[in-house]
């Protein structure tokens, strides 16, 4: 007979961990009492509160990261409602299966009066013809849908059937809850670790949200593992420690989708930050990018806009720089692009900020759409030809190196409708109060 891994031959003998499912899932909250998170979303007098309270659901989707108890809500419906309860999964499933599970909530309904609620979990990954086949159905109330998703639903769920639904936003679990949470794993006896000698110390209990990033899921699988690998001591219990647990984590989770909200939301909050002027939250954004896997062209292409757009003519060495980065980093590949990418974010950062240029543009754009067929006046056009020359083309040009400091002050340059009007108002930071009129840097 094969001895139990954990097995150490002398002092007392410390029961196997069970094989069986994961202790995330084996601690799944089978009520709202159990639940712990998501105040904002259940807690007591919330909308989505009273409806299961009350078994008076209407069509839901529940919308947040992994881990976050949109699965677990779902089962906690199931369990509190009279009604028949059916799943589909988005990954597998089609509009022949909706097809099929809609005849049967009909037929169930007609029989016995019992309606049904059907939740599809990855509620993103169905087409829009899969959901052009549930929303008549949804609206009719043939069946109450509960769409779990961890994509923004107004870019993945059709207009339609979305208007139809009341949608709930789940947030990362706080540090707190992921403590509360692994406690009480480690304190049942039933489900989850109370009968196999574990004890998480104080440090490693602090450490585990920062290790599962917000996700329930992953801090209970985490103590799992660490107490799996961890040999019980000579008191027959299996202290879980701080550096155990970093050990079997290897790297903190990071929720990070290049294709989705996250990698939209924390580019927002790096240029958001180099906006702002802070070197040491645009590292941290830009770590929390390139270390989750980010295309760092993707990130070089937003510092070079940012340096047009923001930093603009108050550092007219910006661009330049940003640009030079760009190449540096297309040159290097990762990792070495990271010093690129750090020096001119640090950069960026410091210099003086101006958006003279881009508010130009949009004022130029403006009067560009309200007088789009305003002929080019007569002396702006190029006389190509004797006949044209004829007509007038270029008469009364003055060509601007034939006056004092080439420059022509009193030529007219916009079809009538728009001369005078004032696009570029410059802006009072680093160099941009000094350039003068000929574009460049007055002593």
């Amino acid at each position: 007979m094969q001895s139990d891994l954990f097995e150490d031959g002398d002092g007392p003998k410390t029961p196997s961990l069970p094989a069986g499912a994961p202790l995330a899932a084996r601690m799944r909250p089978r009520s709202l009492e159990e639940f712990v998170g998501q105040e904002e979303v259940i807690g007591a007098d919330r909308p989505l509160r009273r409806m299961i309270d009350a078994d008076d659901l209407t069509s839901i989707v529940l919308w947040g990261p992994p881990g976050a108890g949109k699965t677990t809500l779902a089962s906690i419906v199931a369990s509190h409602t009279q009604r028949y309860f059916a799943e589909l999964s988005a990954v597998s499933s089609g509009v022949a299966d909706v097809r099929k599970l809609i005849e049967e909530a009909r037929e169930r309904e007609r029989i016995s009066g019992r309606r049904t609620i059907l939740f599809i979990d990855e509620l993103h990954r169905f087409n829009r013809a899969q959901q052009d086949a549930l929303l008549p159905h949804v609206e009719a109330g043939t069946v109450t849908l509960i769409g779990a998703t961890t994509e923004n639903p107004s870019f993945y769920v059709v207009g339609p059937l979305l208007s139809r639904c009341r949608v709930f936003r789940l947030e990362l679990l706080q540090a707190e809850d992921l403590i509360e949470i692994v406690q009480h794993a480690v304190a049942d006896n039933e489900r989850g670790l109370g009968a196999h000698h574990v004890v998480v110390d104080d440090d490693a209990l602090r450490v585990v949200p920062e290790l599962a990033a917000g996700d329930a899921r992953t801090a209970l699988n985490l103590v799992e593992l660490t107490a799996r690998i961890t040999k019980p001591g000579e008191d027959g219990v299996r202290h879980v420690t701080r550096e155990a647990l970093e050990g079997a984590a290897q790297h903190p989770t990071m929720l990070y989708d290049r294709m989705g909200d996250a990698h939209y939301d924390t580019v927002s909050a790096f240029i958001k930050t180099l906006r702002d002027s802070d070197p040491d939250g645009a590292l941290y954004w830009l770590a929390r990018m390139l270390e989750a896997g980010e295309d760092p062209l993707f990130v070089v292409r937003r510092l070079v806009i940012l340096a047009a757009e923001d930093v603009g003519l108050a550092d007219p060495q910006a661009l330049p720089l940003a640009v030079a980065c760009q190449q540096a980093v297309h040159f290097l590949g990762m990792p070495e692009a990271r010093l690129p990418l750090a020096e001119t974010t640090v950069y960026l950062a410091r210099a003086p900020k101006s958006n003279s240029a881009y508010a130009a543009y949009g004022r130029a754009q403006a009067d560009a759409e309200r007088t789009r067929n305003d002929a080019v006046p007569m002396h702006l056009r190029n006389a190509a030809t004797g006949l044209m020359k004829e007509l007038g083309y270029g008469a009364g040009y003055q060509y601007a190196h034939d006056q004092p400091g080439h420059v022509v002050p009193d030529q007219t340059h916009r079809p009538p409708s728009v001369e005078g009007n004032v696009y570029y108002v410059p802006g009072e930071l680093g160099a941009e109060p000094h350039i003068d009129r000929g574009g460049a840097a007055a002593e």
